[in-house]
C-alpha cells in the first residue's frame, strides 16, 4: 500500500518576519523545509504588505516589489497582500498601518481540516491562540522565526526553528565562495550543546534540509546534525564561557577540519547572531 503524503500548510508572516532578522529570507528552501520528509504542499500562503503612496512616488519601491511578489509567486506560494492604511493622529501627524494577522489566522484555521502539519514563519505572540487551535484540529504545529520571538509561541508549538539554523534560509556572509554548507571551507549557523571547563566545546549545526530533527545525538546515523569542536579563545567578546551550552544562544562560525580529530570539523571565527531566546524563554524584554 502507498502511503499518502502528510499535507503541509506554510503560511508566511512576511513583515514580521523582515523587520526581525529574516530579511533575504529564501522562500524556495523555506518551502523545501516545510515539506521536508516528504510532505505534500497543500497551502503555501505569504502575506505581504504593500504601500501604494509610496509606490506612486518611488519608482523604484514599486518595481522592486512587485518582481519580489513575483519571484515568490514563481515559488508557488499564494502572495496576499494587504496596503498600508493611513491615519492622521490627534495632533495630525500621519501614520500607516497594515496587519495581516487576523487573513493568516483565519485562513491556516479554515484550510487546516485538509492539513496534517502547519508552519508558521511569524515570532508574533498573537498566533498562540492559532497554534492552540489548529493542535486541537489535529495539526502537528512548527513555527519558524527569527529575532524578538514570543516565548509563549516557542512553548506553544510542537517545533520551534530558528530560522539562522536552516541550511541557506538566510544566506551567511563569508566562507569560500562556492562551498555547500557545512562541508570543510564553509560557513555555518548552530548552538552550543556541550562545553567542558578545560576551555572547549562543541557546536552543532544541521547539515541540510532533512527530516528527523529530533534525532540530535550527531553520533547517530540518521541524524541530519552535525558537530564542530572550538576553542574558548575563539569565542566572541562577550560571550562567557559559564553561560554555555545553550540552546538558545546562536552562532555563526567557519568550518574547517579539526585540529585535534582526524576527520573531524572545527568552528572558527565565531561570531553570536542572537541571544534573544535565552533572555525571552521565562519573559522579559521582547516578549508580547
Amino acid at each position: 500500500m502507498t502511503a499518502v503524503p502528510l499535507g503541509v500548510g506554510l503560511y508566511v508572516d512576511a513583515a514580521n518576519i523582515q523587520i526581525n532578522g529574516g530579511f533575504g529570507m529564501q522562500y524556495d528552501v523555506l518551502r523545501r523545509f516545510a515539506c521536508r520528509g516528504g510532505g505534500e504542499p497543500v497551502r503555501l500562503n505569504a502575506y505581504m504588505i504593500f504601500d501604494e503612496e509610496r509606490a506612486a512616488r518611488d519608482r523604484q519601491y514599486g518595481t522592486g516589489t512587485s518582481n519580489f511578489f513575483a519571484s515568490v509567486r514563481e515559488y508557488g506560494f499564494k502572495v496576499i497582500v494587504k496596503n498600508y492604511r493611513w491615519y492622521r493622529d490627534d495632533e495630525g501627524n500621519a501614520y500607516a498601518k497594515a496587519n495581516a494577522d487576523l487573513d493568516m489566522a483565519v485562513d491556516a484555521l479554515l484550510q487546516s481540516k485538509n492539513l496534517g502539519r502547519v508552519m508558521l514563519a511569524t515570532g508574533d505572540g498573537d498566533f498562540v491562540q492559532v497554534v492552540r487551535a489548529l493542535q486541537n484540529e489535529g495539526c502537528r504545529v512548527e513555527v519558524l522565526a527569527f529575532d524578538n520571538v514570543s516565548a509563549a509561541l516557542r512553548r506553544e508549538a510542537d517545533v520551534f526553528v530558528s530560522g539562522y539554523t536552516v541550511p541557506d534560509l538566510l544566506p551567511c556572509r563569508g566562507g569560500a565562495a562556492g562551498v555547500p554548507w557545512g562541508e570543510p571551507g564553509s560557513r555555518v549557523r548552530g548552538t552550543c550543546y556541550h562545553h567542558s571547563p578545560e576551555g572547549f566545546g562543541f557546536m552543532r549545526f544541521l547539515q541540510g534540509v532533512a527530516a528527523n530533527l529530533w534525532i540530535t545525538d550527531t553520533r547517530d546515523p540518521d541524524s541530519p546534525y552535525a558537530s564542530a569542536f572550538f576553542r574558548d579563545a575563539d569565542l566572541p567578546d562577550g560571550v562567557r564561557p559559564a553561560d554555555l551550552p545553550s540552546h538558545h544562544r546562536i552562532f555563526e562560525f567557519d568550518l574547517g577540519n579539526s585540529s585535534v580529530k582526524e576527520g573531524g570539523l572545527q568552528a572558527t571565527n565565531i561570531r553570536q547572531v542572537t541571544a534573544q531566546g535565552a533572555r525571552q524563554e521565562y519573559g522579559g524584554p521582547g516578549e508580547r
